[in-house]
């Protein structure tokens, strides 16, 4: 009888949706500003650095690259971008589809439009000339008066 209760509790906690669902993201996060840096003319190679290794690579479709981004919550398929960059010759031709807006900047960071510019750096300190040595030290000048005298006697 014991069996049978964990198993009917297990299934009415199941069919109340109190068992915890994990998010799961697959696939690669593109975003605009990574895109933009993708030019015509660029190699295989250039493409993989900048974007990362394509989720898809196709046998039947070897002069494309797929990009691909999935976001599941709760079982429902919340975010989906695919991004394709084509190829001929081993070299850009074109790049389409769509990608996600840059990500906001870490809690604690300043964005980029937040950030101050950078200040010009302050010019170098022109070496300090050596300062002058001290005069030596004067032989005092006579008296203008001259020492008294004793009277004769």
């Amino acid at each position: 009888m014991r069996p049978f209760a964990v198993v009917l509790c297990s299934l009415a906690l199941a069919g109340c949706n109190l068992v915890y669902k994990i998010d799961v993201q697959q696939g690669n996060y593109v975003t605009e500003d990574v895109v933009a840096r993708v030019k015509t003319g660029m190699t295989k190679a250039e493409v993989r650095q900048v974007l990362g290794t394509p989720l898809v690579a196709d046998i039947f479709h070897a002069n494309r690259w797929d990009y691909y981004f999935s976001s599941v919550k709760n079982h429902k398929a919340e975010n989906r971008t695919l991004l394709s960059v084509f190829f001929e010759n081993d070299k850009v031709t074109a790049v389409k589809g769509e990608s996600h807006p840059p990500a906001p900047p870490p809690v604690g960071q300043a964005g980029p439009a937040a950030a101050p510019a950078p200040a010009a750096p302050a010019p170098a300190p022109a070496p300090a000339s050596p300062a002058p040595a001290p005069a030596a030290p004067a032989a005092s000048p006579a008296p203008a008066t001259p020492a008294p005298t004793t009277p004769a006697k």
